[in-house]
């Protein structure tokens, strides 16, 4: 690189968004992903060993994808290269793997090459990589916002390890916001900035997860902000809204409004209201609420409040949860719209929510019954008769599908609570075939 080059690289550098300066340039600053980089995981031991193979991340905007992969070019003792597939075509990869067989000839160095956006690689792109990550030649990072198991070449997947990274925390962020805040090289400590820790929270919430656009809201604000006669720039909450052309609603994630809006989000599920159901879960999303809490509640609320009047719901509000997992947001809102809406419109029942209650209380309050001989654990009960210490009657136990439409009438509970009952069932939806089958088989004892 001549000196023209070099100047005007750090120029671009000098000029960059907040978010390009604050790019931490080793393991030790990074923030977030540590159930992948935390000291003593893989790809941590392999970063600092240099002992890195062909790797794919793949993860939601602004979680660090590109940022690791320039530590890794910071680190490796290998050649650093690197192609945005959304401007690349085969040409650039045939030029950088030619440049790759000369380094590895004259030098014995071999080259990474990072690849940002890889999945827009269509497949011949993908096919001309394949020999070269094969037989070594090149080392391939790539990076995805997609996940690499439906996007990228098969083969290029059987050849890379897998890292995926998740959306940062919203303390990650805000540790993110105050480091750019603190630093006087790359970040605004130049600048003497006053902002409280309920604008730096709205800041953290409105990103998402995704620190770039935190910092851009940030640095949009303290740049068009006038400083005050002190030389102050003052950041209040008004202003980061702008800036993010986002409002700010009042939801502390300890206090009490919090707390508020769950519980009426859960109500109106439970009260069959679809649209306060919708209502409530959009204010939650909006003020950055972690979307596995909302889904934690519907699939609590699914077998609480929904029960056996329709199991489906719980079946839904689990597949949502999973859904979330694979799909992260904002897409994410999708089937948890579907699912809360599915639970607030089924037929309600508490029934086996009330039973375990009662049961668990009989448990607690009772003395704990014996197990009938006949329910007894077989291997155990032969033991015992081999040993001459059975002592139990020579009551035998039925086995159900023995029978007609697979039931007997025999003793299931302890001798001291042969009555007791704790699932009652109700009249709503399914449940009520279950009570009327429940009867029936009563009725034929």
């Amino acid at each position: 690189m001549d000196l023209f080059s070099l100047t005007a690289e750090e120029n671009i550098k000098k000029k960059a968004p907040l978010a390009e300066r604050m790019r931490p340039n080793t393991l030790e600053d990074f923030v977030g992903q540590e159930h992948i980089i935390g000291k003593g995981k893989l790809l941590y031991r392999a970063i600092v060993a240099d002992r890195l193979g062909s790797i794919i991340f793949y993860g939601p905007p602004g979680t660090g994808k590109t940022t690791l992969a320039k530590i890794i070019a910071n680190k490796t003792e290998n050649y650093f290269e690197k192609l945005n597939a959304v401007t690349s075509g085969v040409k650039d990869i045939r030029e950088v793997i030619k440049k790759a067989k000369e380094r590895l000839g004259m030098y014995n160095k071999r080259t990474i090459l990072f690849i940002d956006e890889i999945h827009r690689f269509n497949k011949s792109q993908q096919d001309a990589l394949l020999p070269y990550v094969e037989n070594g030649t090149i080392i391939l990072i790539g990076a995805t916002t997609e996940n690499p198991y439906f996007e990228v070449n098969k083969a290029l997947i059987s050849r890379s390890m897998i890292f995926r990274l998740k959306s940062l925390s919203k303390d990650d962020v805000k540790k993110i916001i105050i480091r750019a805040l603190q630093d006087r090289e790359k970040g605004l400590g130049m600048f003497e900035v006053n902002i409280d820790d309920e604008t730096i929270e709205f800041f953290a919430n409105i990103s998402n997860g995704d620190a770039r656009i935190a910092l851009n809201g940030l640095e949009l604000a303290v740049l068009t902000t006038e400083p005050d006669e002190k030389g102050k720039i003052n950041i209040t909450l008004d202003i980061a809204q702008e800036s993010v052309q986002k409002r700010a609603i009042k939801y502390e994630k300890n206090g009490s409004e919090h707390y508020d809006t769950v519980s009426a989000f859960i109500k109106s599920m439970r009260g069959s209201d679809p649209d306060a159901t919708l209502y409530w879960m959009a204010k939650m999303i909006y003020a950055g609420e972690d979307p596995k809490f909302i889904a934690r509640r519907i699939i609590i609320c699914a077998s609480e409040d929904v029960g056996n009047a329709d199991p489906n719901a719980l079946n839904i509000a689990v597949s949502a949860y999973h859904a979330l997992d694979f799909i992260g947001m904002p897409e994410g809102r999708i089937p948890l719209a579907q699912a809360a809406v599915y639970v607030a419109c089924a037929p309600k029942s508490n029934a086996s929510y009330k039973g375990i209650n009662k049961a668990l209380e009989y448990v607690e309050k009772f003395k704990t019954g014996k197990v009938p001989p006949h329910l007894m654990d077989f291997t155990k009960k032969k033991l015992k008769k081999e040993l001459g210490k059975e002592n139990t009657d020579n009551s035998t136990y039925l086995y159900p599908h023995n029978y007609p439409n697979s039931y007997v009438k025999q003793q299931y509970l302890p001798d001291n609570m042969v009555n007791a009952k704790f699932y009652n069932p109700t009249n709503n939806g399914y449940e009520k075939r279950l009570k009327l089958r429940l009867k029936k088989l009563k009725h034929n004892d």
